[in-house]
């Protein structure tokens, strides 16, 4: 028979498992946050430029920065992907988290690695964070028709995890989806 002591063990065992499995979801939902998301840039001719514009479309956003080493090595690799997804009905987006005094580097950033889809500046931290990006850059969104982010490249992005991404958004969706979270810092 169970003494009073195993009792209150088990009981606070079952209490601890239930409350992780609580936050677990909780984290989950929150990170998932199928809201659709918007932000208010400029393009490079100084236009606001609006991510809600681009509902019904699937969407890969890019955030990087000029003075940001792995974004170089990256632009590459970016601007092959939308060369073979652009022509599927993907669009990419190039948002630089340049600032006042870096700004003006884009458009020799832009000329040199080739980048011939929309590039948009002022971003902020602020906007990686509503978006549950990392705290740093480059970072990789991927959002379905209905503007909701599905699949976050925190760090720099390879073709493959792209290419995953994009295969099962443009796809049937039948399949399981590939993983919503890389985490590369």
């Amino acid at each position: 028979m169970p003494t009073a002591l195993h009792l209150r063990y088990t009981s606070n065992v079952l209490g601890f498992r239930f409350a992780a499995s609580i936050l677990v979801a909780a984290t989950v939902l929150v990170a998932a946050d199928p809201k659709p998301s918007d932000l208010t840039l400029v393009d490079l001719s100084g236009k606001k430029v609006r991510l809600r514009d681009y509902r019904g479309k699937i969407v890969v956003l890019n955030f990087w920065a000029t003075w940001c080493g792995p974004c170089r090595e990256e632009m590459p690799m970016i601007v092959e992907a939308e060369k073979a997804w652009g022509p599927k009905g993907v669009t990419f987006i190039a948002i630089s988290l340049d600032d006042s005094k870096t700004r003006k580097n884009i458009p020799e950033f832009i000329e040199r690695y080739h980048v011939g889809f929309p590039v948009w500046s002022g971003a902020l931290a602020d906007d990686l964070d509503r978006l549950h990006m990392g705290q740093g850059v480059p970072d990789t969104g991927f959002l379905d028709e209905a503007g909701v982010v599905v699949a976050r490249v925190l760090g720099e992005t390879h073709r493959d995890e792209i290419d995953e991404r994009l295969a099962w958004l443009t796809g049937d969706r039948k399949s399981p989806p590939p993983p919503a979270l890389i985490n590369h810092f």
